[in-house]
């Protein structure tokens, strides 16, 4: 009974089961595709079952020398907490500096703001963008470190180089995404352009605008340790020392102070979102209190 009632569903509705059964065969099909492309990889270049083997059994070797801390407490861990502070500085110092400047920058490459004539402007700060964001943060770093030599300076530069096109890119869509209707009822009373742009669009897009810079502060947090690799201060020149040197013990310690530090960060990011984002509960006035 229950078989001929699915089998009279199925008929009254075959269009939607067919549509089911082509959803699975394109599932069935990316996933072979998927495999297929693995298989290609590995096979293509030469990743032999030898070779995997020996890499899972050095990477076993250099996990367990990570937890046997030799000498702990001769280590110069003045060095180590300064390199720290240094790479902070670079990542604060560029992405607060990124997200100052790509503000207002944001703006001359908002389709809504840059209307009529000036829409090329939004496509050429656009496409300035495009090449900031476009390099590596690494390969930035190579090019101020030739430029202003080694140090943190470089650092700074690329942080703020790459962090601009980034934060002009996604402001500048938050911008885009505003409702237009308070901009429409601020020129009904009279308001300028650039009352417009600041009470009615950034209003609306500051979340965004501090949820990014916040995030942002974190990822290059994780992200500032290479450029130590190129020359460019940090933290980074102890990680490529130590790995040099095989000290994976030292390695694992200097990681698991930046996750601290991270974590601190993301505390402080969430109160800060919580309070300029997502608000305080206000009570509703009550007259007879």
């Amino acid at each position: 009974m229950e078989q001929q009632a699915i089998t009279q569903i199925k008929q009254q509705n075959a269009e939607v089961f067919s549509l089911q059964t082509r959803y699975l065969r394109l599932v069935a099909l990316t996933v072979a595709v998927i495999i297929g492309y693995y298989f290609l990889f590995f096979s293509v270049y030469g990743v032999s079952e030898e070779q995997f083997a020996m890499g899972c059994e050095k990477i076993g070797t250099y996990f367990l020398s990570m937890f046997v801390w030799r000498d702990f407490w001769d280590w110069p861990f003045e060095y180590y907490f300064k390199q720290i502070g240094i790479t902070l500085a670079i990542v604060f110092g560029g992405t607060l500096t990124a997200s100052v400047v790509a503000l207002p920058l944001s703006f001359l490459a908002a389709r809504n703001v840059m209307t009529g004539p000036f829409r090329i402007a939004a496509t050429f700060m656009r496409r300035i963008f495009d090449v900031c964001r476009g390099i590596d943060m690494a390969i930035w770093g190579m090019i101020f470190v030739r430029a202003v030599g080694l140090g943190p300076l470089a650092g700074v530069m690329a942080i703020f180089v790459q962090d601009l096109g980034l934060f002009g890119k996604l402001y500048a869509e938050s911008h885009e995404a505003a409702d237009k209707k308070p901009s429409q009822g601020m020129t009904s009373v009279g308001a300028n352009s650039l009352q417009k742009h600041r009470f009615s669009i950034f209003t609306q897009s500051f979340p965004s605008f501090l949820a990014l810079t916040l995030y942002q502060l974190e990822s290059n947090t994780r992200s500032a340790a290479v450029l130590g690799f190129v020359g460019a201060g940090g933290i980074g020149l102890v990680y490529a020392e130590n790995m040099r040197l095989w000290n994976w013990d030292v390695v694992t310690f200097i990681t698991l102070v930046l996750v601290v530090v991270i974590m601190i960060l993301d505390k402080v990011s969430s109160v800060l979102r919580q309070k300029y984002i997502i608000g305080e509960n206000i009570p509703l006035y009550n007259p007879k209190a």
